[in-house]
C-alpha cells in the first residue's frame, strides 16, 4: 500500500476524524476509557504540534488511513502517541511504516530517544514495537491504563543507515 504522509492536526480535519475513531476503539477495549480524561497523558494540539511535536496523517489514494504523533517529554526524549490505522488498512504493514515515519520525524526534530506505552488489550501493537527494537522500561508517563512502556534509541549505530533494526527472516538472510 502506497501512503503519503502529511502534517495534520489532532483536533481537526482528517486527523481529528481519525483520532475520534481511535478514541472510540480505545473506549471499546478499555470499558469506556476517555483518552482525553483528566489523569490521562496529554496528547492534544499543544503537545502534538510545533515546535517540539508533530502529528501526521497517512493517505492512500487520497483517503486518510492512519495517523500518529510525537511530543516532547520533560527529560528531552519524545513520546510517540496516538498511532492508529483504520481497520480496513490493517495487516498490510502500515503500522510499521507509520512507526518508521514517526521515528524519522523525531530524528528531524532532534530527538535521540523515543518512548511509547500500550495497554494490555493491544498485544499486536506491543509485538510490533518490540520487533522494531523498543525495549521494556518502567512507567514514564503515569498512564493508568498502560501496562507496557518501551523506549528505543533513535541514534544510528556507527556504519548504519539509521533505519530500525532488522531481524533476519526466511529468505531475508539479514538483508535490508
Amino acid at each position: 500500500m502506497q501512503v503519503e504522509f502529511r502534517p495534520g492536526r489532532v483536533d481537526a480535519g482528517d486527523g481529528g476524524a481519525l483520532i475520534a475513531a481511535f478514541a472510540e476503539e480505545i473506549a471499546g477495549m478499555y470499558a469506556g476509557l476517555d483518552v482525553s480524561a483528566p489523569g490521562m497523558p496529554k496528547a492534544g494540539p499543544d503537545e502534538l504540534g510545533p515546535p517540539d511535536g508533530a502529528f501526521l496523517v497517512g493517505y492512500a489514494d487520497s483517503v486518510p488511513v492512519c495517523c500518529g504523533g510525537l511530543k516532547r517529554l520533560p527529560d528531552g526524549a519524545c513520546e510517540i502517541k496516538r498511532m492508529y490505522v483504520v481497520p480496513s488498512a490493517r495487516r498490510q504493514g502500515l503500522a510499521r511504516t507509520l512507526l518508521h515515519v514517526l521515528e524519522a520525524t523525531a530524528r528531524d526534530l532532534g530527538y535521540t530517544l523515543a518512548r511509547m506505552d500500550s495497554g494490555p488489550a493491544q498485544v499486536h501493537a506491543i509485538a510490533l514495537y518490540e520487533a522494531e527494537g523498543y525495549r521494556p522500561i518502567g512507567n514514564f508517563n503515569d498512564n493508568p491504563i498502560a501496562t507496557w512502556f518501551g523506549e528505543r534509541s533513535l541514534k544510528p549505530p556507527s556504519g548504519s543507515d539509521g533505519g530500525p533494526p532488522r531481524r533476519p527472516g526466511p529468505g531475508r538472510a539479514g538483508a535490508r
